[in-house]
């Protein structure tokens, strides 16, 4: 039994189709992601999940129960940390996660609670109020919070957002536990470099599934060579190459290009991207691995 189960999931805000006939699935103990911008979906479909709206059409099923119908029984076994810092700023960090505890019905949650203060390194801050914490403690409070029911399966929507590198990382460090613990985790995120941590990810794009995959075997899916333009004006450089004959598709990183080429062999897709750079001022060119972000991009070419 999965996890996680989308069937043809449709959900619309009026004139809005949020989703669009979704489907994926999350096996148990499994780090799944949900990967798009804002707008693609993310968020209707973990309030999906939770039990918080109905979908307009196809089946939802957590831990084989309906998240609407079997709602109490879906809250018990799944935790869910939204978007938005949603704890009690007046409250300490003890009393926000005795908060929770009750919340669920959890009396003897004292051990529960030490232990996930220790994991999360807030044990010397505990009589702290929470509105006095940084970000990303907020964010370690917060998931603590989620856990002190010892759910099943964990649902993240967009954890480390506006969150600061050390604290992302630190995040990603307590993730990697709870899921050695088998715990089952989906997130959402629109980081394409937390993607690659996620056993498998569904591209979502204005509430559709682009691709669904390991992320290293994304990366390897897509027909035809990637290459790297470096140059010193890209966004010169863009508007001449992307409308050269033979360019799939064309975008800036930084101070460089990646360019597909859909067809051909390695050889002829050079000769593609020689002629198209002629005439800027491209210090270097050379193939490359598609990053997911390539990927992405490439899924949404015509």
């Amino acid at each position: 039994m999965s996890a996680i189960q989308f069937d043809n999931v449709v959900k619309n805000y009026g004139a809005v189709e949020a989703l669009r006939g979704v489907t994926f699935s999350v096996d148990q103990g499994e780090m799944f992601g949900l990967i798009g911008p804002d707008g693609a979906g993310k968020t209707t479909a973990i309030r999906a999940i939770c039990g918080l709206l109905h979908v307009d059409g196809g089946s939802i099923r957590v831990l084989g129960k309906d998240p609407v119908r079997q709602h109490r029984d879906v809250t018990a076994t799944v935790g869910y940390l939204s978007q938005r810092f949603s704890l009690y700023g007046d409250l300490s960090i003890d009393e926000n996660i005795a908060f929770f505890a009750e919340i669920h019905g959890v009396s003897d949650f004292h051990s529960r609670r030490d232990r996930l203060l220790d994991m999360t390194q807030l044990t010397k801050f505990r009589g702290r109020l929470a509105d006095q914490l940084s970000g990303g403690m907020k964010q370690k409070l917060a998931l603590a919070c989620t856990l002190v029911h010892e759910p099943q399966v964990i649902v993240l929507d967009e954890p480390t957002t506006g969150v600061d590198p050390v604290s992302r990382r630190e995040f990603w460090k307590l993730l990697s536990q709870f899921l050695a613990q088998g715990i089952t985790i989906l997130m959402s995120t629109p980081y394409l470099d937390e993607a690659e941590r996620c056993s498998r990810i569904a591209l979502l794009h204005e509430g559709q599934v682009l691709a669904l995959d390991q992320p290293g075997r994304l990366r390897t899916s897509l027909s035809g060579t990637f290459f790297e333009v470096v140059v010193a004006s890209p966004r010169e450089a863009l508007d001449r190459i992307s409308h050269q004959p033979g360019i799939a598709s064309a975008q800036v990183f930084g101070d460089r290009l990646h360019i597909w080429i859909d067809q051909g062999d390695a050889a002829s897709a050079r000769q593609v991207v020689d002629r198209a750079a002629a005439g800027t001022d491209a210090s270097s060119i050379r193939p490359i691995v598609p990053s997911l972000e390539d990927v992405f991009i490439a899924k949404l070419a015509p």
